[in-house]
């Protein structure tokens, strides 16, 4: 188990580093913001479709209905934070700011008000802290845009 952890720590904290370059990056190298934007838009799309496999194994090892959610709701949440992240991709920067930044603040709050049950502690302290550094990364980039393109 604590090496289980450690990894996920590790791997998580790792993660980080796209977000928070591509946020860096708009500031510090805004000749390349266009190629910044779209790399950043479309890291925040996969990472946010991987968060929403992790619901799948806990919708198919809930058959014996011992957890408060259904396999169903575990299943829907999947699909509809996957879904949330494609359709992002398809949007306008100025839309996709609010969309990531909407979403990756709603998976947090699924995974601490209704999926607590699921989750070692450790876990939700780490989800914690890479979510609220992502939503910073992504309110950096939504900064930047909002500066460069109504300023």
């Amino acid at each position: 188990m604590i090496v289980i952890a450690r990894l996920a720590i590790l791997v998580g904290l790792a993660g980080l580093v796209p977000f928070l370059a591509g946020a860096a990056g708009l500031f510090l190298m805004p000749s390349k913001s266009v190629a910044i934007l779209a790399w950043f838009y479309i890291y925040s799309a996969g990472i946010l479709a991987f968060m929403a496999g992790v619901y799948w194994p806990i919708a198919l090892q809930l058959e014996n209905r011992t957890y408060p959610q259904s396999p169903m709701v575990c299943m829907l949440l999947s699909q509809a934070f996957f879904i949330t992240a494609g359709i992002g991709l398809l949007l306008q920067t100025s839309h996709q700011i609010v969309l990531y930044t909407v979403a990756y603040l709603l998976l947090y709050w699924v995974d601490a008000r209704w999926m607590r049950h699921y989750w070692p502690n450790w876990y939700l302290k780490l989800r914690l802290g890479l979510t609220l550094t992502v939503v910073a990364c992504q309110i950096a980039a939504g900064a930047w845009f909002y500066l460069v393109h109504t300023g």
